[in-house]
This record gives C-alpha cells, sequence and structure tokens, in this order.
C-alpha cells in the first residue's frame, strides 16, 4: 500500500520485484498436484491500488478529529505492511484514536473508499484476458458490493466467473468461510484452486490452511521488502499481474505445488 507509488502502473523493479525474482523457482519434477481449475483474485492491492483505502482511512480519521500527521500515519501504515498480521483498521484506530474506535472509523471510511479508473492497474486486463478460457475466475475480497460497479466501469468484471464479497458473503478473510463460498459456488474442490493476494495473514496463511495453492502478489499490503521466511510462506511470489499466467503454469508443473527458494529452503 505505497501512497507514492503510481496509481495505474505495476512497480518497475525494487527490492520486491527482485526478491520474487530471486526466491522463487520452480522443482523439476513430475506433477503430484491436481490440474487448476480456479484461480481466486483479490481485489485491493492485485487490482486496484490500495492507496485508494489508505487515503479513505486518512480521510475518517480527520473528520473524526484526529489531529493525524501524515507521515505518522503512513509509518504505522509501513509497520503494519511488514508485520503481515492483524487489521490495519485496528491498528490505525488504536495509533490515533483517543477511544481506539475501530467499528465507528471503519464504517466512516466505507463511505470514501472508492477506486476510480487510474488506480486500475495496467497489468490487469491483459492478464484476465490471457486467463480467460482456461480457468475459472473468482473475485474473493473483502470489499463492499459497490466495487462491482468499478470493475464493470473498467472491463473487468467479464472475466468474472464467481464473486465472494465480504460484504454479500457476510465473512471476511481470513475466516474460512469466504473461500469455502467460493469453492461452493464454483464446484470446484480447494486442490483445483489457487488463491492470489497480496496479504499473508489474509490470503496466503488462510488459503493455504484449507488446502488452496497461493500466489503472494508484491504490491499494495505487501511489504516492500519481504523477509525470505516470508516468501516461503507462499507457493510462488510475483510482483506484477503479467507474470501470473506463467506462474499458474509453473504451480502446475512443479512436483509439490511449491516453489523452492535459490537457497534451496
Amino acid at each position: 500500500m505505497n501512497s507514492n507509488a503510481s496509481a495505474a502502473d505495476p512497480p518497475a523493479g525494487g527490492p520486491a520485484g527482485t526478491a520474487a525474482q530471486a526466491v522463487h523457482r520452480p522443482i523439476p519434477g513430475e506433477c503430484s498436484m491436481e490440474p487448476i481449475e480456479l484461480v481466486m483474485l483479490d481485489i485491493g492491492g492485485p487490482v486496484y491500488d490500495d492507496a485508494c483505502y489508505s487515503r479513505a482511512l486518512l480521510q475518517a480519521l480527520r473528520e473524526l478529529g484526529a489531529d493525524v500527521d501524515e507521515l505518522a500515519f503512513h509509518q504505522v501504515r509501513d509497520d503494519h505492511r511488514r508485520a503481515q498480521r492483524g487489521s490495519l483498521r485496528t491498528r490505525i484506530a488504536r495509533a490515533f484514536l483517543p477511544d481506539g474506535d475501530r467499528d465507528e472509523l471503519s464504517a466512516l471510511a466505507a463511505r470514501y473508499w472508492q477506486y476510480p479508473p487510474q488506480a486500475l492497474y495496467t497489468d490487469v486486463l491483459p492478464a484476465l484476458k490471457a486467463l480467460a478460457g482456461r480457468y475459472r475466475i473468482a473475485v474473493v475480497a473483502n470489499q463492499n458490493a459497490r466495487v462491482q460497479d468499478a470493475l464493470r466501469r473498467d472491463g473487468v468484471a467479464p472475466y468474472i466467473d464467481v464473486w465472494a464479497l465480504s460484504e454479500v458473503v457476510g465473512a471476511e478473510k481470513p475466516d474460512p468461510a469466504i473461500f469455502l463460498y467460493a469453492l461452493t459456488k464454483a464446484r470446484v474442490s480447494a486442490r483445483r484452486a489457487v488463491h492470489v493476494g497480496n496479504r499473508l495473514d489474509n490470503d496466503v496463511r488462510a488459503a493455504r490452511s484449507l488446502g488452496l495453492r497461493t500466489v503472494w502478489v508484491l504490491r499494495g499490503e505487501a511489504p516492500d521488502a519481504p523477509t525470505p521466511q516470508q516468501l516461503a510462506e507462499a507457493d510462488t511470489a510475483i510482483s506484477s499481474l503479467a507474470e501470473l499466467p506463467e506462474a499458474l503454469e509453473l504451480l502446475q508443473r512443479s512436483r509439490s505445488g511449491h516453489f523452492s527458494g535459490s537457497n534451496g529452503q
């Protein structure tokens, strides 16, 4: 969730992109995993710039009367990105609101949380076009139903076969219920699904606990410089959705479905 990054363009190299290329390599050998039928996709981070939500939180804080220094706000947010655990809303509320009321902050931020057309990453539509006809695609995201309007406007919605939005499902990631909802709707087993997201706690760990393979997208709420230990939690990591079609092919060809680090771990 880098507010200094361009809203529409994917990262060009940098620590995260370098780590993704250097650490993850497929293990050669005969594939023992079932074929991938369903690709589950998060929205904030992989599809739209997460800075939109950061701006909504900051606006909500100020409306609630918090005296917020913008540098301090981004420091708390960046600490959260490095930690890859817990709720950003809770951390922000505790840091800047006297009563630490996360619910009030969350409700107010939701009013300002919108994705303008320029927030769509430029690699999204080409990636979806490459995946179309080869995989079914599900949206699995902690979002309100309003996001569908933005996805229709930006040409993303026609590629989506299954919708699992937290406001509609009644469960937020990392709750297994939202993943199971998508699997049930798609009539696909977890072993034939991959989840693509940018958080270890909400996306990678939650999906792996259910038996899904995982792709960690290193932008948005992912840390700028993920550790080798963090990278090892996902089956593979990418810095752009342009890399997703090849990453899925490699996952299907690898022996265990898990990519090996260059250090052998």
